[in-house]
């Protein structure tokens, strides 16, 4: 697991064979095992966020994670801002499968 920071965005690919933590997050979306996706990802993955409709600051650094059939990587969301006072049981439900591969962040409630 990596963590997503103010400063730093982690998202998830597998170039190969697009392995994917189905036990984990359930069945894999589309896009995910569309080679289109698994090679722009890599090369340009800025672009390929902002059309999936994540803008990321210019200073935000993105690292992109490579899962493999040994390693499968999944992010730890930025905490949305605000939500300071809510408990555990309160922010599971704002976490979705998109944030945890890093194609999204969490909204605040």
């Amino acid at each position: 697991m990596v963590e997503n920071t103010p400063t730093t965005h982690n998202v998830v690919v597998c170039t190969l064979c697009s392995c994917y933590p189905w036990p984990v997050l359930g069945l894999p979306p589309s896009w995910y095992k569309d080679p289109a996706y698994r090679a722009r990802v890599v090369r340009e993955p800025r672009a390929v966020l902002s059309e999936m409709g994540l803008e990321l600051a210019d200073d935000v650094r993105i690292t992109v994670r490579d899962s493999t059939s040994e390693v499968r990587w999944l992010v730890l969301p930025e905490r949305p801002s605000g939500t300071g006072h809510l408990t555990e049981e309160e922010l599971v439900p704002l976490v979705t499968r998109d944030a945890m591969v890093g194609v999204a962040k969490v909204a605040a409630p």
